[in-house]
């Protein structure tokens, strides 16, 4: 019998946890739930040799937990979706792109495209021949060197224009020629909220009107921008949440809208990966393994729950280098076990 059929219900729940944690964490699920259980070796490293094949068990297992994180997105941001919604019927029933719902929610449709069709023609196959250890490690590393490289290239756009140095004024034509400052020119002014530590505007860290007027006025250049930064993640140690913010950064986003609009684009991306491997797990992939399913999908749930209220606050006055270190850390660490050992 396939050992994947053997999965017990403690290996699916930490899987569970792991998934839920880290899909919204920028750290790359798949890379962990690679990695971790290559680690443990034994058990937990068959489950993981499974993913090389071209119909895998566990593959299958691990994408269709997606599906949870995609519930816990959708009703912790259930107001913000049923705007965003109520904007895009409006927008085509009156032909028009007016209000702050309506823009957002075409922003939304054309950040989702890029990763959209990418995914459908390449998630497969990519996930297949690069969800191995190593490939995965290197992967994490460089996940890392994403973060850092937002984090830096954000600092820059925030630096002075009249601060002394000869390249003030070099500095000053690029700040006003940015695609942060001509999309969104009052974003671009505007001092980050995370400096502030008693700002409550959104109080409960989820998205507020204040909020999706000012991704509203991201546009159009800069949405594909960022959602196209999304088709990295289809490498196993890319992560979804990670590449997203670091190209939001980038545009001129502070952090906490930065993860609000990965957030939101993520969404539909996670909730469509794990819808299309229900078939499959219905089907002869999933025999013998559906009660473990169920199992891990809770744990992701709970975990996913914890990620969003975490790293709501966290980016209120804390940055991605954290999260950095910790993948160059762990990348280099997984190069040097599966690569040489």
């Amino acid at each position: 019998m396939d050992p994947i059929y053997r999965m017990t219900y403690l290996q699916a729940v930490v899987i569970g946890l792991i998934q839920g944690i880290t899909e919204l964490f920028p750290i790359s699920s798949l890379g962990h739930t690679v990695l971790i259980p290559s680690w443990l070796g034994g058990s937990w490293g068959t489950l993981v040799r499974q993913e090389s094949r071209a119909e895998s068990p566990y593959l299958a297992f691990v994408v269709g937990l997606h599906l949870a994180t995609a519930v816990v997105l959708l009703g912790v941001y259930a107001r913000t979706w049923v705007r965003v919604i109520r904007g895009f019927v409006t927008s085509i029933a009156r032909r028009e792109v007016r209000s702050a719902d309506q823009k957002l929610a075409w922003l939304i449709v054309v950040a989702t495209i890029p990763v959209g069709l990418a995914g459908l023609v390449l998630e497969h196959p990519f996930r297949v021949l690069f969800a191995k250890p190593l490939a995965a490690a290197i992967f994490l590393m460089i996940n890392g060197g994403i973060l850092f490289g937002g984090e830096i290239l954000r600092r820059r756009a925030q630096r002075p224009a009249d601060a002394p140095g000869p390249d003030a004024p070099a500095r000053r034509e690029a700040l006003v020629g940015s695609p942060a400052a001509t999309a969104a020119p009052e974003m671009a002014a505007a001092p980050d909220q995370e400096a502030e530590p008693g700002h409550r505007g959104d109080r409960d860290g989820m998205l507020d009107e204040a909020a999706e007027q000012r991704l509203a006025r991201l546009g159009i250049g800069n949405a594909l921008w960022i959602g196209a930064s999304q088709i990295l993640a289809l490498f196993a140690g890319i992560s979804r949440e990670g590449v997203t913010m670091a190209g939001g950064l980038t545009r001129g986003l502070g952090r906490e809208d930065a993860l609000r609009f990965s957030f939101l684009l993520s969404t539909p991306v996670i909730l469509a990966a794990g819808a299309l491997k229900i078939s499959d797990l219905t089907g002869p992939l999933g025999a013998g393994i559906r009660g473990q399913i169920i199992a891990g999908s809770v744990a992701a749930a709970a975990t996913s729950l914890f990620a969003v209220l975490f790293l709501a606050r966290w980016f209120r006055t804390r940055t991605l280098v954290p999260f950095a270190v910790y993948c160059l850390l762990a990348g280099l660490a997984s190069v040097i076990r599966f690569g040489l050992f």
